[in-house]
């Protein structure tokens, strides 16, 4: 017990110690902490849809005496924890990614660890971006395949990796995300075709924090892509549900299905959030769709007010140390801002954040007051 004493110890010296909050209501975009309201900028309820009380009571009067309004599926998907309502959303999905087939997935660590532990084998290879999601990290390594990290959005340095390593696996997978977690910068998708289509890659994209926010169809930074061999995404976010989901060929779904772990091993979704990522899907996707708009638009201001050059809802403030990163924090929240510390290892040694998430709710001004504030105490 004494090692396990001191590694907390050592995380606290080193203002690196995590703890769950005492977080007692959130409605839009407020949240309630220690009976403070504060203005959220921590979430990644993007269009405030899973607090958004209307559709809440119009989705419970509707459906509160179906079959389906059950709150636990009992039974892995593969077994009895399934019904057509999930083949319906998966069919949804499919279709607004312009996919053959979809799979869904408990959440986006699930999704990617199986989706990434079960396309490949000690064969193959990966190419992943540095930054990666840790699900995608751990799916890597879960497989057992070689992998190599090439530099943050360097083509550059993937190509050398590609040039040098590439014929000496059968297949060979580029992974990225579309818009980086915490740096809420872009993917080129037109040099990852290039190069997936140059070297005979698949290629797989998370759109985890792109999904129902841009794009045509709400499908993410690249939505209408066709080169996208496999792309993943979560119901959990901007969509306000639970779950997560793979959409690909039907080849890649149904080798998924027997082979993914993480899925065929876990019970599944209770069906009435399936029937909630159904609702707001089939019923209320031009209210998603406004409320998509409604943070485009302030996705646009908000950066050209700090004239970071981003263009998505995600936008750091790169403070270097924790110690800095935690008194910041702790700061805005007194201001009435709920802005959390981001430290190692979500992100690199020396470069803890401040990481604000924008959301449909939030106005312009309260975003500036938040930049001008963070400008004072630095």
């Amino acid at each position: 017990m004494n090692f396990y004493s001191e590694e907390i110890l050592k995380l606290k010296k080193n203002d690196n110690f995590r703890q769950i909050r005492n977080i007692e209501h959130k409605h839009e975009k407020y949240i309630r902490v220690n009976g403070c309201d504060l203005i959220n900028f921590s979430s990644n309820d993007y269009l405030n849809l899973s607090t958004d009380k209307v559709l809440i009571e119009e989705f419970i009067s509707k459906y509160k005496n179906s079959d389906e309004f059950i709150f636990s599926s009992a039974s892995s998907r593969l077994l009895t924890g399934t019904s057509s309502i999930y083949d319906r959303l998966e069919n949804n999905l499919a279709k607004l990614f312009n996919k053959e087939a979809c799979l869904l997935f408990n959440t986006g660590y699930q999704c990617n660890l199986g989706v990434v532990s079960s396309l490949v084998n000690r064969d193959d290879v990966i190419f992943s971006d540095k930054l990666n999601h840790a699900s995608i990290i751990d799916g890597m390594k879960l497989s057992g395949t070689k992998f190599y990290r090439y530099r943050h959005l360097d083509y550059k340095n993937l190509e050398e990796l590609l040039t040098k390593h590439r014929n000496e696996y059968k297949k060979a997978i580029i992974i990225s995300e579309s818009v980086f977690s915490m740096d809420g910068d872009i993917a080129d998708i037109s040099k990852l075709v290039e190069l997936k289509n140059k070297y005979d890659c698949l290629l797989m994209i998370d759109e985890a924090h792109a999904f129902g926010i841009f794009g045509k169809n709400l499908a993410g930074a690249f939505d209408g892509v066709k080169d996208i061999d496999i792309i993943t995404a979560t119901l959990g976010k901007s969509f306000g549900s639970m779950g997560a989901f793979c959409v690909s060929s039907r080849t890649i779904i149904d080798y998924l299905i027997n082979k993914a772990d993480s899925f065929i091993f876990s019970t599944a979704l209770p069906s009435v959030n399936i029937m909630w990522s159904n609702f707001l899907i089939e019923e209320k996707f031009n209210t998603v769709r406004e409320k998509a708009k409604k943070l485009n638009k302030l996705i646009i201001e908000a950066n050209d007010y700090v004239q970071t050059g981003g263009k998505t809802q995600i936008i750091p403030v790169i403070t270097g140390e924790n110690d800095k990163t935690v008194k910041t924090a702790e700061y805005l929240q007194s201001k009435g801002f709920y802005i959390l510390p981001v430290r190692p290892p979500t992100v690199p040694v020396g470069s803890s954040r401040l990481r604000l998430s924008l959301t449909s709710d939030i106005t312009l001004d309260e975003f500036k007051t938040v930049i001008d504030t963070v400008k004072e105490v630095l």
